[in-house]
């Protein structure tokens, strides 16, 4: 099966499509990619209101995966909610059991736009091995507070990058407005600053722009150029048109 670039979303099925798997197979094929998908939760939803979430299985996840990497060749996966982290790291083991050389983008969404709580107490060695099995890791700046909530900002990305890369997107700033950063051991911070004077606010931009950046690693790109590429992907769809849903459009950010 290698007529097509496939790239697979691991996430939950939102019903307004503006999040989850439909959002990101979305952004898959705006970027010339073949997306499949693997649901991990039903979400009750819609573009502004989040009312409820039933959880898939991690065993008909683990399923799910299985079936399609038995049939396609893939290279690059975007991770969105899981019920749990130990449910998080189940998964991730068996994609790098299935694939050694595997990149994973993983958007650790910990609440919904609207409010909603995914994940509970966090295990922090659980945590560790999570975040050793990723290729980058992409929290807002309100996610990266939760996550070590005893920690400083610096302190908690000093931590991170013992093991990961981390894409800080910059939408909660509050100092510098959608300045992202990305923070590698042992490099430079890379700041990728808006290049719009004004967006627009959207329901699942975080899921756009993760999954945005799985694309571009899928096409090729270094981690650094795909993390440009990206971001501007994704202002192209904040600023897309004014109300909460967005559109995908084919780009030459390829």
């Amino acid at each position: 099966m290698n007529n097509h670039n496939y790239i697979v979303t691991i996430a939950g099925h939102d019903p307004s499509g503006g999040a989850g798997i439909t959002s990101d197979i979305k952004t898959f094929d705006a970027h010339g990619l073949y997306g499949l998908s693997v649901c991990t939760a039903i979400t009750i939803q819609n573009d502004s209101d989040f009312r409820a979430c039933t959880w898939v299985s991690t065993a008909d996840i683990l399923a799910q995966i299985g079936i399609l990497f038995e049939r396609f060749e893939v290279q690059v996966v975007k991770i969105g909610i899981v019920s749990s982290w130990e449910a998080l790291q189940r998964i991730l083991e068996k994609l790098h059991n299935l694939n050694p050389s595997i990149k994973i983008v993983l958007d650790p969404i910990l609440k919904a736009s609207a409010g909603f709580e995914f994940h509970g107490d966090h295990k922090n060695e659980v945590m560790d091995t999570i975040w050793k099995l990723c290729h980058i890791v992409t929290p807002n700046f309100n996610e990266i507070h939760e996550l070590y909530p005893e920690k400083t900002l610096e302190q908690t990305l000093k931590y991170l990058t013992d093991f990961t890369t981390i894409y800080l997107k910059g939408g909660h700033r509050s100092d510098k407005k959608g300045w992202d950063e990305v923070y590698q051991k042992h490099r430079d911070v890379l700041t990728i600053p808006p290049k719009a004077k004004q967006i627009f606010e959207k329901h699942g931009s975080g899921c756009v722009l993760s999954s945005a950046l799985a694309s571009s690693l899928a096409l090729g790109n270094d981690l650094e150029e795909a993390c440009k590429r990206a971001k501007y992907y994704t202002e192209q769809f904040l600023n897309s048109q004014t109300s909460l849903l967005g559109t995908h459009t084919k780009t030459e950010l390829q």
